[in-house]
């Protein structure tokens, strides 16, 4: 009778492992479209699976609305009806750039917790991380405009058309998409997530006051009121305002045009380059 020959489990194994290995085809690196998308649903995920933020997108903006409208809108406006139909803009602008903080946070919080690291050793296109979150902040803006606006018209706003106040949301939408680039190029280079927050408060808060989202820039003092008409808040609250009582100007939409792609032009670069150089830091 002939030998038989037996194998080594370590012969096994160099043979199978092949076969099991190769059961199924590598999938190809993803596209840029199709990283962003991901990354914009796990953005998703996380707004739903954090409801607090749901306090910045509803609570906030009506709190604000019923304080300053039925406490200070007699005495600023001469009534709380004709005060609402300037304030209610302003809100608009005042909710959208103080959720575009939200980048910077998100950003930073990724990168304190190792799981930037963990993006950068997976194929895919990298900057699809910053522009997902920033696709979702999208639909965070146009939820909270949509909540605030319908929360105005129950005490009171009458916009002069639908029409203009879909415009009025999209060119904040624009106005707070820029925005959103700077509190990300903060986010790349902070330390904690609470630093982002903290610095964004100590700098966002002077430019919503010092603007004409609470009171017309003609009531204030001489230095105050040209720093005010300048400040980016301003033009962007005074287009909004044009647009959902139809009596905007080109030049008001533009300006808010230029100011916006002013921002991308310098913080979208900039972020870009902080962020796929944060390993060389």
């Amino acid at each position: 009778m002939a030998p038989t020959s037996t194998k080594s489990a370590d012969d096994v194994l160099a043979e199978s492992l092949p076969r099991v290995l190769a059961v199924r085809e590598r999938p190809g690196r993803p596209g840029p479209l199709s990283a962003s998308l991901t990354h914009f649903w796990r953005a998703m995920l996380g707004f739903k699976h954090g409801p607090g933020q749901l306090i910045d997108m509803i609570l906030f903006p009506f709190i604000f609305l019923l304080v300053f409208t039925f406490l200070f809108g007699g005495a600023i406006g001469g009534s709380t009806g004709a005060y609402l139909q300037d304030f209610l803009p302003g809100i608009l602008v005042q909710t959208v750039v103080m959720m575009s903080v939200y980048t910077g946070t998100a950003l930073n919080t990724d990168i304190v917790k190792g799981i930037f690291d963990r993006f950068r050793t997976l194929s895919f296109w990298q900057p699809a991380t910053i522009v997902g979150s920033l696709m979702a902040d999208m639909v965070r803006y146009v939820i909270a405009l949509t909540l605030t606006i319908a929360a105005g018209m129950l005490i009171g706003f009458r916009p002069s058309s639908l029409f203009g106040c879909v415009l009025a949301v999209l060119v904040l939408i624009l106005f707070a998409f820029s925005v959103s680039w700077v509190f990300a190029a903060l986010g790349v280079i902070a330390k904690a997530p609470e630093t982002v927050s903290s610095l964004s408060m100590i700098v966002m808060f002077p430019l919503v006051f010092a603007s004409n989202v609470f009171v017309p820039t003609e009531s204030m003092p001489g230095v105050m009121r040209a720093i005010a008409e300048v400040n980016p808040i301003s033009v962007a609250a005074t287009a909004a305002r044009g647009l959902m009582h139809g009596t905007v100007t080109a030049g008001q939409i533009t300006w808010v045009v230029l100011i916006s792609a002013g921002i991308l032009a310098v913080f979208g670069p900039l972020t870009m380059y902080l962020y796929g150089n944060k390993n060389n830091h």
